[in-house]
């Protein structure tokens, strides 16, 4: 039977600003990526997060990103690959702070917003963000879009390497998101955003803005579960899956 992972970035409220379904989505996904507290997130929130998740059986990684809260982590910022490598320990650690005294071992990491597009065509910052998550445990697998510099830094990095990929965006020709200020980057039709899916999944293609046929490698896909909308969004993805013999588990 094939498999797939269902992931979700989580724990992305901040203060008294709540954003996103956690607790709910969380019945619905295999995998919780949760913020750090440098585009998203506070202590109290990540630790919460951290519970919800622990009692919701689901695998926990990290999900670090620039230090923009203002921004939501989605302006590019220009950091050498030292400070990068700061920026993903730095939030590593204050995760683990939250995992380590409920004897919870983080499993994954998935980098967010502009630091994750931007690791996905830059190559020293990719060597820079793999080479940080191995130094700190070699043994955490590194979330990145498939077909990216990010993931190929990952796999020359010893890193078991996850591609991602998405069921509510579109594709460039070359397997690169389509830019968010650009028309059509989201698909809001469910029925084709549920077909796409079942077709990475099972076939290793999708069709790009362009109407090119590309090569995708599906092994983790991301749901969203801010709104009510995305919540059912996200069950009618699980449901679609399901319905087509594929398993969901934690990749």
């Amino acid at each position: 039977m094939i498999s797939i992972d269902l992931n979700a970035d989580l724990g992305e409220s901040f203060g008294r600003y709540t954003l996103g379904m956690d607790e709910k989505i969380m019945e619905v996904i295999s995998s919780a990526n949760i913020a750090c507290g440098f585009h998203a997130g506070d202590p109290m929130v990540m630790e919460r997060t951290v519970r919800l998740a622990a009692e919701a059986g689901i695998a926990i990684g990290a999900h670090p990103g620039f230090p923009d809260l203002m921004g939501f982590g989605r302006r590019n910022m220009a950091v050498s690959p030292e400070e990068a490598r700061a920026y993903i320990l730095y939030q590593l650690g204050a995760l683990d702070a939250f995992l380590r005294p409920m004897g919870i071992r983080m499993r994954h990491v998935k980098p967010h917003g502009a630091l994750y597009n931007m690791a996905a065509a830059d190559e020293q910052l990719a060597r820079a963000i793999c080479g940080a998550v191995k130094d700190f445990d070699p043994e955490l697998r590194l979330v990145g879009l498939s077909g990216s510099l990010l993931i190929r830094a990952a796999e020359k990095t010893g890193l078991r390497a996850i591609s991602e990929v998405f069921a509510d965006r579109s594709y460039e020709a070359d397997g690169s998101l389509v830019s968010r200020r650009k028309p059509g980057a989201i698909i809001s039709d469910e029925r084709e955003a549920l077909r796409r899916v079942i077709r990475m999944v099972k076939e290793g293609k999708v069709k790009a803005i362009n109407g090119e046929e590309i090569a995708i490698r599906a092994e983790s896909v991301c749901v969203h579960g801010d709104g009510e909308k995305a919540l059912l969004f996200a069950k009618s993805i699980r449901e679609a899956l399901t319905a087509n013999d594929i398993q969901v588990s934690p990749a």
